[in-house]
This record gives structure tokens, sequence and C-alpha cells, in this order.
């Protein structure tokens, strides 16, 4: 009777395996951030915002950066749809065009000027503000 219940067993185990990667397997891969970005690495970017796209999936903030690597080019920072950030106590008028930031983010694997920020550190005109 033990081996029944051991075969029953693994077979459970099993199952339960194979469905939770089934059902996060499209969750991981539609929020690539693991394999389009660095989660080991952290980067400052700092410069002036020349846009901000509150939109779904996901807003973007773009800063033509003033200092570091990336210096002369415009970054691309991919943050959280909208209904997260309002929940983080963010609002679509939380960047200006002009603002002066510095943002922590995760940088593209790829050394392209894209990076994301989904839950992150941002100064804002030197004033600090992070999601909740």
């Amino acid at each position: 009777m033990g081996d029944k219940k051991t075969a029953r067993a693994i077979v459970v185990a099993s199952l339960t395996v194979i469905g939770l990667t089934a059902v996060s397997a499209p969750i991981v891969a539609h929020h690539g951030t693991g394999t389009s970005y660095d989660q080991d690495k952290t980067i400052a970017v700092k410069g002036k915002v020349t846009e901000f796209a509150w939109k779904n999936p996901h807003s973007a903030l773009f800063v033509a950066v003033t200092d570091g690597p990336y210096k002369g080019r415009n970054y691309a920072v991919e943050l959280n749809s909208p209904g997260v950030m309002i929940r983080q106590g963010w609002t679509k008028k939380q960047f200006q065009v002009g603002d002066e930031v510095v943002i922590n983010v995760h940088p593209s694997k790829t050394g392209s000027a894209v990076g994301e920020c989904l839950s992150c550190t941002v100064i804002v005109n030197g004033k600090e503000t992070k999601p909740n």
C-alpha cells in the first residue's frame, strides 16, 4: 500500500510542477525584464526629461543624458503601467519635460541606451521620490 501512496504523491507533485510552469511561462515571456535588462546591475541615468509617456502596457520616460557613458544620448526607461504607478503613488504628472532627473535603472544587456525602473528611486529636480 505504501508504494501506491508514494507513486500517487510523485504523480501529484509532478503535475503540480508542470502546472505551475505552464502558468508562469507566459508571464515570464511577456515581462522579459530578466532577459532584456541586467537585474544584477544598477546605473544612475542623469539628465533632462524629454518625454514621459503615460501608457499601457508600460509607461516610458525619455531622458537627454547630461553625464556618464550615455552623455548626449536620449535614454529610454521602461516603467510600470499607469495602473501600477497609481497604486504606487505616482501620477501622470510625475515627470515634466525639462525636469532634471537622476534615475537608477537596470540597464539593457545589449549596452543600448535603454533600461528599466519598475521599482526604483528617482530624484526629480533635487527631490527624491520612489514608489510606495
